[in-house]
C-alpha cells in the first residue's frame, strides 16, 4: 500500500492517531519499532539535528525534500513533512508539494506565516492575508498527483490576530479544501475546546512540552474532538538529555558502561538497522 494510502486509512479509522516528530532517520526507525503508527518530519528537528540551527526558515526546499527522501525510505509508516509556507510564492508551493510526493511523504503541512517563518511557539511571528492563504492552498492542492496526498492548513493566526481571527481562518482553509486544519499555539483548554467544537474538518494538536499550548493526552484530546496529536520536538529534548548524560559519564568517570541500563544494547541497534540481514545476503551472493 502506498504511503498516502496507508495514512487515509489510518486516518479513517476511529480515535486520535498518536504521532511522534522524529529529528533523524534513526530516530525515526526507533520510534516505527516502538509502533508508533505516524511520524511528522518537522521543521525545528531538521534545522537542529541537520545544521545546528534553529527554526528560523532557515532550511530550503531542496534540503527538507532530501530529509524526507531518506526518513520515508527508511521506514513503512506513513511520513507527514513540515512544508512550512511552501518556500515562496505560489510556484514555489506547486514545487513543494512534487518535490514532497516524490520523496514519498504522505502528506504536508502548509501555514499561513510570512516568509521566512518561524518556529510557531516562538514570538514575533507573522501570518500573510487570508486571500494569499487560499491561493496557495488552491495552488497546493491543485499541484497533487496523486489524490491520496494529505494536505494539512496550518494557521498561526492566534498568536497575531487572535484566536476568533485564526478559527475564522480555518473556517476558510476548510472551504477550500484541505484535508485537515492545524490552528497552532492556542493558549488554553477552553481555546483548544472551541477549536475543537467550531472547526468541522479533522483536527491536528501539538503538544510541545515548554510551548504555549496546554498539555493534555491523548485520551483528554480525543474526547475533545482533535484527530491527531504530535509531541514536535520531543524527541531532540530527551536525545539532548541523554547524550549530556553520557558525556557527563566519560568525563566524570572515564567510562560510561554505568549507563548501560539505561542504553539499548549494541546487538539491539545492529538488529534495527538490518545489519545481520544485509551481512547475510552479502554472503548468499558471493
Amino acid at each position: 500500500m502506498a504511503p498516502t494510502q496507508s495514512l487515509r486509512t489510518l486516518l479513517a479509522r476511529p480515535g486520535i492517531v498518536r504521532s511522534l516528530a522524529p529529528h533523524d532517520v534513526f530516530t525515526a526507525k526507533v520510534m516505527e519499532r516502538a509502533g508508533m503508527p505516524l511520524l511528522f518530519l518537522g521543521g525545528f528537528g531538521a534545522s537542529a539535528s541537520g545544521f545546528g540551527l534553529p527554526d528560523l526558515g532557515l532550511l530550503g526546499l531542496a534540503e527538507m525534500a532530501d530529509a524526507a527522501r531518506r526518513m520515508a525510505g527508511a521506514v513503512n509508516v506513513p511520513v507527514i513533512v513540515d512544508g512550512d509556507t511552501g518556500y515562496g510564492s505560489v510556484p514555489n508551493v506547486i514545487r513543494t508539494v512534487r518535490e514532497f510526493e516524490r520523496a514519498g511523504a504522505a502528506g504536508m503541512l502548509l501555514e499561513d506565516q510570512v516568509f521566512p517563518k518561524r518556529c510557531g511557539h516562538f514570538t514575533g511571528k507573522q501570518v500573510i492575508s487570508v486571500e494569499e492563504m487560499e491561493t496557495k492552498l488552491k495552488a497546493a492542492l491543485d499541484a497533487r498527483l496523486d489524490p491520496d496526498f494529505v494536505l494539512i492548513a496550518r494557521t498561526d493566526a492566534r498568536a497575531v490576530e487572535g484566536l476568533d481571527a485564526a478559527i475564522n481562518r480555518a473556517h476558510r482553509y476548510a472551504a477550500i479544501g484541505a484535508d485537515m486544519i492545524f490552528v497552532e499555539a492556542p493558549q488554553s483548554v477552553e481555546e483548544l475546546t472551541r477549536i475543537a467544537r467550531e472547526i468541522e474538518k479533522p483536527q491536528l494538536a501539538n503538544m510541545l512540552v515548554g510551548g504555549v499550548t496546554p498539555i493534555l493526552s491523548a485520551d483528554e484530546l480525543e474526547r475533545l474532538g482533535f484527530k491527531i496529536v504530535v509531541s514536535p520536538v520531543e524527541s531532540l529534548a530527551i536525545t539532548a538529555f541523554a547524550v549530556e548524560q553520557l558525556a557527563r559519564a566519560m568525563l566524570d568517570d572515564g567510562r560510561v558502561d554505568g549507563l548501560s541500563d539505561r542504553m539499548c544494547s549494541f546487538a539491539e541497534i545492529k538488529r534495527l538497522l538490518g545489519a545481520e540481514e544485509l551481512v547475510a545476503q552479502a554472503a548468499r551472493l558471493s
